[in-house]
């Protein structure tokens, strides 16, 4: 009897901790807008990383997401076959990505992307394939 009591509350130890995990994104990524700078969590490891988004007359889509698709490089077929390294789409075309456009970063400067210094770039792109789409979640805020 005492086993049986001792694994019933294992596993529902067990089931009722790992949805709670479910539930969480592993991996955020808040994009500030107004202060043209990203905030990564990603377990207990934080980082912050200057951006450009849209410059004027373009927009940077605000709302919560999830990573649509990703691409080591990419290619705008839209903007002169501008190279996107390193990309995380995650709104039909708006992707956060690497630039070779560095000394813009901290100021508006895109069509609407996301843009991350090369090496940042890369790391949120590694971040997002090892914790999953499902357990990512990309916010854009004023």
């Amino acid at each position: 009897m005492t086993k049986s009591v001792l694994m019933a509350a294992a596993l529902a130890t067990m089931l009722f901790g790992s949805s709670v995990e479910g539930w969480a994104a592993k991996l955020v990524a808040r994009i500030d807008v107004s202060s043209q700078a990203m905030t990564v969590r990603y377990g207990r490891a934080v980082y912050r990383w200057r951006v450009s988004t849209a410059r004027k007359g373009y927009i940077t889509p605000r709302g919560s997401y999830r990573p649509q698709r990703t691409a080591r490089m990419w290619y705008s077929r839209k903007y002169d076959m501008s190279p996107m390294p390193h990309s995380v789409f995650y709104r039909g075309g708006y992707a956060i990505h690497g630039t070779g456009a560095v000394k813009s970063l901290g100021r508006p400067a895109s069509h609407g992307c996301v843009r991350l210094h090369p090496s940042n770039a890369a790391a949120f792109y590694s971040m997002v394939r090892q914790a999953g789409f499902r357990n990512t979640r990309i916010v854009v805020t004023n």
